[in-house]
Formats: structure tokens, C-alpha cells, sequence
């Protein structure tokens, strides 16, 4: 390891089944069940929590799937002001040790204590700290990933879960990534995990021993992101003022799309899904985008701008079928994806409000 870098530490927290947790926190018939947020017809699961999981139900899933998989499903309405008001409550707990707090959505940020407000050495000590007096003041549990970067901290905290913590000391870090399994490393998901396993990669030593100029071959830019991290090497700063400028949602089909009806479907999945990631974020935005993927590999995109922030799912759904309705061609879908940008996260600028529809297209 390179020690000519900066050694920092690195706390990242993430609380348990967040949603389904504070429902059944408040709600002491629902403890021990298995509950879904979220849902309800023709909608997806916000989150589920860890009973319902046992069964395979998991956030952004369709309703109907999660009740075939779990008959005894319960579902409850999300209540997203009762997560913010508790978010706000873990957050402060988080700047009594220190400002450089990261938050990446309402239940969990990463936190740089390498100079922490209470003059503890040990990163895994306050990372116990914060762990209990979350659990004192709002009755739920989190998990926690200490390591010396961002990457090694969020791969960290997913172990131990739920209510655990887990340190990966430098010393031991080439070991623990070595034998990592590729697709538990954070940035990569199922489609790329997959593409990983037909070229022999299946753990961290697999990925380790291919050139940077190989991987950048297979995976593009990606691929000198994935040479670097599994040699420990990953040196984004926590960043307390980060800007978030677009909420994304995706979706790659095990068989390629081509009836109506089911286009029709995946669209308004996504529609709901991009709804309550808003709402989790709390943000609003002005410009749509499909994101189209063709059996034969082909992506095109459009986008439509509008002067008024969305607002509804019903919204996100109609404005994607008049751009599902612009696409170039009739051909089986493999992959479709809505975003949402022009956020009122970014700074104000000058826009344009006329009505826009352009058509971009990538190889």
C-alpha cells in the first residue's frame, strides 16, 4: 500500500431496513413481520424489511411479485416526513463528532473522523458511539464500515448487518479485497457483475491480476476505476456541500421487451420507483429522460425540459410515453431507464423554458 497518499479514516453508516424499521418502530403490531413499504397496485416496494426478505422481497420490486413471493405480506404507506424528521435526528448525532459528513440519502452518509470533535483515536470507537446513541434516540439499529477510504468503508458496512460494524485495517486490506467477490464491490452491479464472471473474474484476485489497459478494453472508463480500487486505491474526499444533479432508476430485462403492455408495465414501475427516490432525497426536477437499450445492444436517449418541476408518478409516466412514443425503432428492449435532472439542488442558473426534445444517440 502506498502511504504517500492520505490516510484517512473513514466511517460510512447505514441504517437497518430504514423505512420498514421506523413502521415497525412506531407500530409495535408490525414488529417481527414482514412488512413492505411501499407497493400497494401496480406500484414497487420502497423497502422491506429483514423478515420479508427472507422470502426474496426487495426494494424496487413490483408489488405483485413481492406478494407472490410472500404471501403474508403486509404493506404499509411510506411516511416520508416521519423519515426525514428522524434522518435529521441521526445527522446530528453524526456532527457531534464531526463537519465533514456525506450524506448520500436519508438513512446513511459517510463521516471523515481522521480529526474528529471529541479527540477519539479510534474511528471503530465512535463508530460504536454513534451506532448506540442512534439506537437510544430513535429505537433503531445501523450498521457502520470503517476503513481508510470511501470505497473500502461502504463494502465494509453491508457485512455485519444488520446492527454490526466492521473494521478493515490497512494491514489487512489487500487481503480482505483478494478475496472479495466482485460483485459485493460497490459500482458493481448485476449486468457488469455477470460480464465479470464470462472473462473468469469472480473475485478481487481474479480482477487484480488483469492490466489496467485490459480492463479498460472490457469495461471503458469503468475499468481504470475497478484496477484501482482493488489495490486499496480510492481517494475521494468526504464531501459535506456535495451536489446532488440527477435521480436515476434502470431496469435490464432477462428477456428483451417487445409488447406493448409490457413496456407499458416496466414504465410505470419506473415511474413509481423515481417518485420515492425523489421523495427520499427530497429534491424536485425539471428534465426527463428515457434511456432506451435495444436487444442489439444500441442506447438512444430523449429528453423533454419543462419550466415547472415534476411533481407525480402519473407524471414521470405519461411525459415517458410520449418519449417511448419518439424512439427510432420497433425492436425488442433490453434495458430502460428514467432520470431526473435539472434538480433544485443545483445552483439557480439562467434555463430556457421552452419545451425541448432532443434525441441523443451513443455507441
Amino acid at each position: 500500500m502506498d502511504f504517500s497518499l492520505p490516510v484517512r479514516k473513514i466511517i460510512h453508516v447505514d441504517m437497518d431496513a430504514f423505512y420498514a424499521s421506523v413502521e415497525q418502530h412506531d407500530n409495535p403490531e408490525l414488529k417481527g413481520k414482514a412488512i413492505a413499504v411501499g407497493g400497494g397496485h401496480r406500484g414497487v416496494v420502497s423497502a422491506a424489511s429483514y423478515e420479508a426478505r427472507k422470502y426474496g422481497v426487495r426494494s424496487a420490486m413490483p408489488s405483485k411479485t413481492a406478494k407472490e413471493k410472500c404471501p403474508h405480506l403486509i404493506f404499509v404507506p411510506p411516511r416520508f416526513s416521519r423519515y426525514k424528521e428522524i434522518s435529521r435526528k441521526i445527522r446530528e448525532i453524526f456532527y457531534e463528532y464531526t463537519d465533514l459528513v456525506e450524506p448520500l440519502s436519508l438513512d446513511e452518509a459517510y463521516l471523515d473522523v481522521t480529526e474528529n470533535k471529541k479527540g477519539i483515536e479510534s474511528a471503530n470507537q465512535i463508530a460504536k458511539e454513534i451506532r448506540q446513541k442512534i439506537f437510544e434516540e430513535t429505537g433503531l439499529t445501523a450498521s457502520a464500515g470503517i476503513a481508510i477510504n470511501k470505497f473500502l468503508a461502504k463494502v465494509a458496512s453491508d457485512i455485519n448487518k444488520p446492527n454490526g460494524q466492521k473494521t478493515i485495517h490497512p494491514d489487512k486490506m489487500e487481503a480482505f479485497l483478494e478475496e472479495l467477490p466482485v460483485e459485493k464491490f460497490y459500482g458493481v452491479g448485476k449486468v457488469t457483475a455477470n460480464k465479470m464472471f464470462t472473462f473468469g473474474i469472480f473475485k478481487g484476485k481474479d480482477l487484480k491480476k488483469r492490466t489496467l489497459e485490459d480492463l479498460t478494453r472490457l469495461f471503458g472508463k469503468s475499468g481504470g476505476y475497478y484496477y484501482n480500487v482493488v489495490r486499496g486505491i480510492h481517494n475521494s474526499e468526504v464531501k459535506p456541500h456535495r451536489i446532488q444533479k440527477s435521480v436515476a432508476v434502470e431496469r435490464t430485462f432477462f428477456e428483451d421487451l417487445a409488447d406493448e403492455q409490457q413496456i407499458d408495465e416496466k414504465l410505470n414501475s419506473l415511474s413509481e420507483e423515481l417518485h420515492q427516490r425523489l421523495q427520499k432525497n427530497n429534491v424536485l426536477g425539471r428534465s426527463l429522460t428515457l434511456k432506451i437499450k435495444y436487444k442489439d445492444f444500441s442506447l438512444y436517449t430523449r429528453s423533454i425540459t419543462k419550466e415547472e418541476y415534476f411533481s407525480s408518478p402519473a407524471e414521470f409516466f405519461q411525459t415517458s410515453k410520449k418519449l417511448w412514443e419518439l424512439r427510432p425503432f420497433d425492436k425488442a428492449v433490453r434495458l430502460l431507464g428514467l432520470s431526473l435532472s435539472h434538480l433544485n439542488t443545483e445552483e439557480k442558473k439562467q434555463v430556457s423554458v421552452q419545451l425541448k426534445i432532443p434525441f441523443q444517440e451513443f455507441e
